[in-house]
């Protein structure tokens, strides 16, 4: 494994870096609220970051993404790419990715997904006539009815990724399209969220042709899947690093009893812990995108990455926090938007001990060969023990 970002790696996290800087203050934010940024969304559309991913892999994406964590940026970056353009990049067909991954690239369309999925959410059915048995699907189009609670910036997506609840086929619809209603929702973070609900909404099915550069051997579902617990553990990384770097600056300048605060063998252990933590968090990110990027497959490492961003992300969030003293507990200051981010992004697809279990079962229903029984079965939440035991962390 080799970690080292390539030029046009760097390139893009250096330039994202400068956007999300410049444009991503506090006071913005404070100004924004939960709506979406739509200048610094169009500042980094013009700048070709998202249409940049197919070229930097989903590495280059989690270096990125960290970037918009440190700002806490009020952009759908991380949405729009995962179930964009990577799932469609690798899992549409030619005409697919012909007529949806421009759009994606350059912001006129923005994606997001209903994910993960939840048995009885979704039902896919053909167009026309339901089927007594509810048993038939089609291959290329159908009806889409049911409903998911929350799914992050719907309320500025043109397309949403949408698994069936009981195949966990992928199907495509607009959030236009007759059938499809969206209701504001709030969440910890000041994320654009909504509750989507489905009538009968049309949808075409994502299914990779002959022609796809680049497919993969995971179920279309666990891949997408996989990405975007890589993708989002790369966000929690850097909304962990800016919330200790403000920890950091803030300790170096208070005093107490007359000296600074980050002379105190308490601070100084707390930070070096949540320092730990945040470098987990980010190692285990950069190793589940780098194996998605060499064909490799990455479902337990995206697991192990998503369980470190759930588990150590709380803690770097809460001890950033409890670093300030009483002023990390007002509500406007810039270090309580991390907070509340890293807390959102801990339970977003799935909580710890979701993962922790998800990733038990897929380590022991592996085949003697390397594959992996069920794989898409395993994504989706099994009745779990009332009283479930996590004495055992990933690693």
């Amino acid at each position: 494994m080799d970690f080292t970002p390539t030029p046009e790696q760097t390139a893009a996290r250096e330039l994202a870096a400068e956007i999300f800087g410049d444009l991503s203050t506090p006071e913005r934010l404070a100004d924004r609220g939960a709506a979406t940024d739509t200048a610094l969304w169009k500042e980094l559309c013009s700048a070709g970051l998202p249409g940049a991913v197919a070229e930097t892999g989903l590495l280059g994406l989690v270096l990125m993404l960290e970037e918009q964590g440190r700002t806490t940026a009020q952009v759908p970056f991380a949405a729009s790419c995962v179930y964009g353009l990577l799932a469609i990049g690798a899992h549409g067909d030619a005409d697919q990715r012909a007529r949806l991954l421009p759009a994606l690239g350059d912001g006129t369309a923005v994606a997001t997904g209903a994910f993960p999925a939840r048995p009885g959410g979704v039902r896919a059915w053909p167009d026309g006539p339901r089927p007594a048995d509810g048993t038939r699907r089609t291959d290329g189009r159908a009806r889409l009815t049911g409903c998911v609670p929350v799914v992050p910036w719907l309320r500025e997506a043109t397309h949403v990724l949408v698994p069936d609840g009981v195949t966990q086929t992928l199907w495509l619809l607009r959030t236009d399209a007759p059938g499809v209603r969206r209701d504001p929702v709030e969440t910890t973070a000041p994320w654009s969220a909504g509750r989507l609900t489905l009538d009968d909404a049309p949808a075409e099915r994502l299914s990779p042709d002959a022609s796809a550069p680049r497919r993969s051997a995971r179920h279309p579902y666990a891949d997408v899947l996989a990405t975007a617990r890589t993708a989002f553990a790369g966000l929690q990384a850097g909304v962990c690093a800016g919330a200790l770097a403000r920890a950091v600056s803030h300790t170096l300048t208070r005093e107490q009893f007359g000296r600074p605060l980050c002379t105190h063998q308490g601070v100084q252990l707390r930070a070096a812990d949540a320092h730990m933590d945040t470098e987990a968090i980010r190692l285990t990110a950069y190793e589940a995108a780098w194996r998605r990027d060499a064909g490799l497959d990455a479902g337990e490492q995206a697991l192990t990455a998503a369980w470190w961003a759930a588990e150590a992300g709380t803690r770097v969030v809460h001890t950033g926090q409890h670093l300030h003293g009483g002023i990390g507990a007002d509500l406007d200051h810039p270090v309580h938007r991390h907070f509340l981010w890293g807390r959102q992004l801990a339970a977003y697809l799935g909580s710890g001990a979701e993962v922790l279990e998800e990733l038990g079962r897929l380590l022991t229903t592996r085949d003697p060969r390397g594959a992996h029984a069920a794989q898409a079965a395993q994504a989706v939440p099994h009745a779990r023990d009332p009283h479930p035991r996590h004495e055992e962390a990933a690693s």
